[in-house]
């Protein structure tokens, strides 16, 4: 379900059942259990009356649900939609959670790829939800040609560019190989590939290209495995999917159920429902229960990156008892530092 026309459904309440509906979602996303009115009542200093009969209504519009099991009101899947609408205030990302984030993005022993990993990771850590990141799909990616430059003793710096202006640089070792040779195979490749999607490079390597390079270059062999193993290395790393904190929904309690748990980490392995995740327009997306087409029972909350033409999605897939403001504040610090790398 697109967020745009969830948007359109949403009844506006008045400014008493906000406040009543903020504090319930609040309150519940830290206690996990059903809130009642002479908790809210403590709270917003109102009659206990007033209080049930708000709530009723509130239930009435679909934004609260009874739980079977405890007195109390919780927020339904509306009540969230409304509260990440309407009620969720924008904060800064506490003091704490800033300072390890630039501690990652600041170091400068750490290369991108493993800088966003690492983010997740703590990410992962501190809220309990798991975080993924989704690489740019090989297929979007073409090749737009190959170039080399000579290092020094047999070493060979390779670039693989493709049409979206991703760079992938890659150290090939290459002892006794003339430079003439090399060249005359990246020549041979640029003819022969250029334009082909990348998940569809190593079927054209093996069966177009590695007979003109045996007939053509004296050092086929050793030239054909270095550049085949390349672009198989970054096919895989295009095609990238990295989970972290996948248990972590076994510390939720809403997931106490074995079976549940199973079959929510089973659609994790599922790589087209993970890569439906990355269809989204730029900006945080949150999408909750049935919203996520994923799971009726979590939420998720993704956004796209671009660094240097690489396009990609890092996404934190929690229950629908989200923090979500926390989570929202996390992921725009998280783009923000990647794409001032840029």
């Amino acid at each position: 379900m697109n967020n745009d026309i969830a948007k359109e459904v949403i009844i506006l309440i008045t400014q008493r059942q906000n406040k009543i509906l903020k504090f319930i979602v609040e309150e519940y996303v830290k206690t996990v259990k059903p809130v009642s009115s002479n908790v809210i009542c403590k709270k917003l200093k109102c009659s206990s009356a007033t209080i049930r009969n708000e709530m009723v209504l509130l239930e009435e519009l679909g934004y609260l649900e009874k739980n079977h099991y405890a007195a109390g009101r919780q927020p339904s899947e509306e009540g969230y939609r409304y509260y990440v609408e309407n009620l969720m205030t924008p904060k800064d990302l506490t003091g704490e959670d800033m300072l390890k984030l630039q501690t990652i993005f600041h170091n400068q022993s750490l290369v991108l790829s493993d800088a966003i990993e690492k983010s997740l990771e703590l990410v992962a850590e501190i809220t309990n939800y798991t975080s993924v990141v989704l690489g740019k799909t090989s297929s979007e990616n073409k090749l737009k040609k190959v170039e080399v430059i000579s290092l020094d003793e047999g070493k060979i710096l390779t670039m693989l560019i493709t049409d979206k202006g991703y760079v992938e640089y890659k150290n090939l070792y290459l002892p006794d190989t003339d430079i003439e040779e090399i060249i005359k195979t990246v020549n041979i490749i640029n003819k022969m590939i250029s334009g082909t999607p990348i998940d569809e490079i190593s079927e054209k390597l093996e069966y177009d290209v590695k007979p003109v390079i045996t007939k053509y270059v004296k050092q086929h062999e050793v030239l054909y495995n270095a550049f085949y193993d390349a672009f198989a290395s970054f096919t895989n790393k295009a095609n990238d999917i990295h989970f972290v904190g996948k248990n972590n929904f076994l510390k939720q309690p809403e997931f106490n159920n074995i079976e549940k748990v199973k079959e929510l980490l089973a659609k994790f392995d599922d790589v087209n429902a993970i890569n439906e995740m990355a269809e989204e327009k730029n900006g945080v997306n949150v999408y909750i229960g049935k919203e996520s087409e994923f799971s009726d029972d979590v939420s998720v909350i993704k956004t796209k990156y671009n660094y240097n033409g690489e396009e990609g999605t890092i996404a934190i897939i929690g229950p629908k008892r989200m923090e979500y403001q926390r989570v929202v504040n996390l992921l725009n610090y998280i783009k923000e530092n990647i794409e001032e790398q840029d």
